[in-house]
């Protein structure tokens, strides 16, 4: 999956980012990829995606920069670029590997810098829609408390959260890798029916918001 948008810019069609917080190329990696090649082939999208292996991400240190100066961030590293790609999407997936029982250092290094941005238009991210991905080594290991932290991001931020419903995806996706990376969650076949099934819910409500038929 490209840097930037697969197909021609179309202002009918939803433009959908998704976001890897795994410093690694693994399993989180392959999920988050997986659900933007669903919404290619089901909906016929626009895709984008950031990952954040490989890249330089300073965490937030409160200087108010952004509050004080409403031009962005202190900070001029690889977050500027997903700040763009997050303003022009209309949906996200968020996805993060379990790191201690909730996401990992990156996915929380992005949301908070995302202040930054909020500061400068408080209305940036207003009625997005946005889903939750997260994988884990052990089946219970702290998927469900890594979603809801995405979730409670959203929702701070004027996103609307979305998830697959009852029955299997009640939060958003979740996988369980074995420890075996991608291997592993493309094994599980839970895993993936949580995925698309949260997966339609964000293209059908995308759609809605968007005026789309």
């Amino acid at each position: 999956m490209s840097d930037n948008y697969n197909h021609n810019d179309n202002e009918r069609s939803i433009k959908l980012l998704g976001i890897s917080g795994s410093p690694r190329k693994k399993a989180t990696d392959y999920v988050v990829n997986e659900a933007l090649r669903f919404a290619e082939e089901k909906y016929s999208v626009e895709t984008d995606y950031f990952s954040a292996s490989g890249k330089t991400l300073k965490f937030c240190i409160h200087c108010d920069y952004c509050v004080r100066k409403k031009e962005g961030c202190i900070h001029k590293d690889d977050m500027v670029g997903l700040y763009e790609k997050m303003i022009r999407a209309d949906a996200w997936i968020i996805g993060t590997p379990v790191y201690q029982g909730t996401i990992s250092g990156q996915t929380k290094v992005m949301m908070d810098r995302c202040r930054a941005i909020v500061a400068r238009d408080p209305k940036v991210f207003l009625n997005k829609v946005g889903m939750a991905v997260a994988d884990g080594g052990d089946r219970v290991g702290g998927q469900e408390p890594a979603l809801q932290t995405i979730l409670n991001f959203y929702i701070i931020s004027e996103i609307i959260p979305v998830a697959g419903g009852s029955f299997g995806a009640n939060l958003g996706g979740t996988f369980w890798s074995r420890d075996k990376g991608a291997e592993g969650v493309s094994e599980d076949k839970e895993g993936l029916r949580s995925l698309y099934r949260s997966m339609d819910k964000l293209i059908s409500t995308a759609k809605i918001m968007k005026g789309i038929q």
